[in-house]
């Protein structure tokens, strides 16, 4: 009866809303099935198939690359340019980041390896702030400059993500998987 009673008081009914309301946004911004997820993807490392160039001593024509001894060259696997192992932060983290330099000399950074929780609004991000053990390092990583290459495609295994080509590598010497929704680095790699 007294429940009852309770339930028709108007105020009763805008508590109740308030709190689904509230439970609906703490649902969104938390997403708390997502420890429970696992996203795996496995992507080989990236080539470039290289073509052949017609040169004026050829007469125009395309002709394939032979080294002086006659055999055919093999093809060129990229080059990489700095690497670095995770450290955990916000999320236990493990793995390896390489920023690989391809033949037509476009760069990717590689994640490989990669094991750490699924999260809301994860992106992978190159910055320009030092990688810091600890809580000294969860945040930082967004206090200078900072490149988003894209959302993490998994949060286990191997991907590739395109490096623009005017980004300055010299600068950007950390790799970041970064919850942008809560403002956090779940992981980090130095690039040397």
């Amino acid at each position: 009866m007294r429940i009852r009673r309770l339930l028709r008081h108007p105020a009763a009914w805008a508590v109740m809303t308030l709190g689904a309301v509230a439970l609906g946004v703490a649902l969104y911004l938390f997403q708390p099935w997502r420890l429970f997820t696992t996203v795996e993807v496995d992507e080989a490392v990236p080539v470039v198939a290289v073509t052949p160039r017609a040169t004026p001593e050829t007469g125009g024509r395309t002709t394939a690359t032979r080294p002086p001894d006659g055999r055919a060259k093999a093809a060129e696997g990229p080059r990489t340019l700095a690497a670095g192992t995770f450290v955990s932060h916000e999320h236990s983290t493990e793995g390896r980041a390489r920023v690989l330099e391809l033949a037509d000399g476009s760069r990717v950074l590689r994640i490989e390896g990669l094991e750490t929780s699924d999260g809301p609004d994860l992106r992978v991000w190159l910055s320009d702030q030092p990688v810091k053990e600890g809580r000294a390092g969860w945040f930082n990583l967004d206090d200078g400059e900072h490149l988003e290459l894209g959302e993490l495609k998994g949060n286990r295994g191997n991907a590739n993500y395109a490096i623009p080509a005017g980004a300055d590598l010299d600068s950007l010497k950390t790799a970041t998987i970064w919850c942008k929704r809560f403002g956090v680095s779940f992981g980090a790699a130095a690039l040397t």
